[in-house]
């Protein structure tokens, strides 16, 4: 494992499965944690016969955060309201935060082609706040990815943002599965906004494959195996 540092671009952690990778999974953490925060997953998740793979772990920004009394912390965009009963979530993310991030995200999708991998063969992950992230910036790509994962999260967009996206990069959008997966028993993203958002996500044209554990705001080992089995597929289709 190692730490990345460059100017122009957020500070990762990396692992690489074996040399030369093939593919890459950019991974976002959630609200207040860092790049390490999900490293310790990538030998529960990996298996043999998957090609070489680069995972990227990268640190949000410091940032005030308004629903923790403006107490600066690393986050993807400030969150202004713990409100989830709005028509949709929109209200509850700093849009700019949230385009601030998607450039970050894509700076760093556009150094794995740099570096050999094209955006055809990146998968860009999150949980919580990091995967809200990675729902926006899959529905503002001009070209598809290889897949999109979010984890206990939910879509920051508004129902006019979202539906703008989708008209006006087509395919673009709705050619990259997405893997969501929530807790029932979540009580920092409900489990009702996690659906709320993976049910626009599907009316909106996307392939998704929706999957729901009894747990609360966190990741379980039947997850693990289930995100797994999907990962397998996508590098099978390859």
């Amino acid at each position: 494992m190692s730490q990345t540092t460059d100017p122009a671009l957020l500070d990762t952690v990396e692992t690489e499965t074996a040399p030369s990778p093939e593919w890459t999974v950019l991974w976002l953490h959630g609200l207040g944690a860092d790049g390490n925060d999900f490293a310790p997953i990538v030998p529960q998740l990996v298996r043999r016969d998957w090609p070489a793979l680069r995972f990227v772990f990268p640190h949000a920004p410091v940032r005030p955060v308004t629903i923790n009394n403006g107490v600066p912390m690393r986050a993807w965009y400030d969150i202004r309201s713990f409100d989830f009963n709005a028509a949709d979530f929109a209200d509850r993310a700093d849009d700019a935060g949230v385009t601030q991030s998607v450039a970050e995200v894509e700076a760093l999708i556009a150094r794995e082609a740099r570096r050999g991998v094209p955006a055809s063969r990146v998968l860009l992950a999150g949980f919580s706040q990091g995967g809200a992230i990675a729902l926006a910036a899959g529905l503002r790509r001009a070209t598809p990815l290889a897949g999109l994962i979010a984890l206990s999260t939910y879509l920051p967009l508004s129902q006019s943002a979202a539906e703008a996206a989708v008209r006006e990069r087509g395919a673009a959008v709705t050619a990259q599965p997405l893997f969501m997966a929530h807790g029932q028993f979540d009580q920092v993203v409900p489990y009702a906004a996690g659906a709320a958002s993976q049910a626009r996500l599907r009316a909106l044209g996307l392939s998704l494959d929706w999957h729901q554990y009894p747990m609360a705001h966190q990741v379980c080992a039947e997850q693990i195996r289930d995100l797994g089995d999907w990962l397998s597929r996508r590098f099978g289709r390859a």
